[in-house]
């Protein structure tokens, strides 16, 4: 029996939540993690690199690709198209976990396509932390602000269509309680299939030798 299944892992939750600190605080601590770099059809912002920060694609391209159905989940957000590349999930055939930083409807997608993912929904300490996250960010107009803010209502009525809920009050302990539950789901019998049960089998042969032998 394999010591590393693979796993795709959702972290997920309302915008202003977190989650991509606690990406990246996992990816810092665990080595068996990949990221899952999203592709989309909007233009690189300053620093961003392709290939690291998502994969750059023209709309045609982009399109092309859901066409073909060479994305997991795909959506159009405030005009630009974002997905993840269904390629992204070969880290798994080696036992690695991957990695995805989406939103309620993308993890609502693949959850479709792959029954087998971990979806984990973040939830924040409360709705004043939440407002400040969300208004901390400086890059929002009061508008823009106001759409973040309704379309967190509606993501936080999600949370029963999730696996587990943590609550991101501190990052360490979010951190570990992700960690527990990757660890929990690696040895779920469900997804270690013919090698548990192979093994179990052996180990039950061995002992009714022994047993007759006394």
């Amino acid at each position: 029996m394999s010591d590393q299944t693979g796993v795709p892992l959702v972290l997920s939750g309302p915008s202003g939540g977190g989650k991509t600190s606690v990406c990246d605080a996992l990816r810092d601590r665990r080595t068996d993690v990949e990221f899952s770099i999203s592709a989309t059809s909007r233009s690189p912002r300053a620093g961003e690199v392709d290939g690291a920060h998502y994969h750059f694609v023209s709309r045609d391209r982009f399109q092309e690709m859901a066409r073909d159905g060479d994305l997991l989940e795909w959506a159009e957000v405030h005009g630009d198209l974002y997905g993840t590349p269904r390629s992204n999930l070969s880290c798994t055939d080696s036992g690695r976990v991957l990695l995805l930083d989406i939103d309620v409807q993308g993890a609502r997608a693949v959850r479709r396509e792959l029954p087998s993912a971990v979806l984990v929904f973040l939830l924040p300490p409360s709705a004043g932390q939440l407002l400040d996250r969300l208004r901390g960010r400086g890059s929002e107009n009061p508008d823009a602000l106001k759409r973040r803010m309704r379309s967190a209502l509606s993501e936080l009525e999600a949370v029963s269509e999730f696996d587990y809920a943590v609550v991101n009050d501190e990052l360490s302990s979010t951190v570990a309680a992700v960690e527990s539950i990757l660890v929990a789901e690696r040895a779920a019998v469900r997804r270690l299939g013919a090698d548990v049960t192979d093994r179990a089998t052996a180990l039950a042969t061995e002992l009714k030798e022994a047993m007759s032998g006394t």
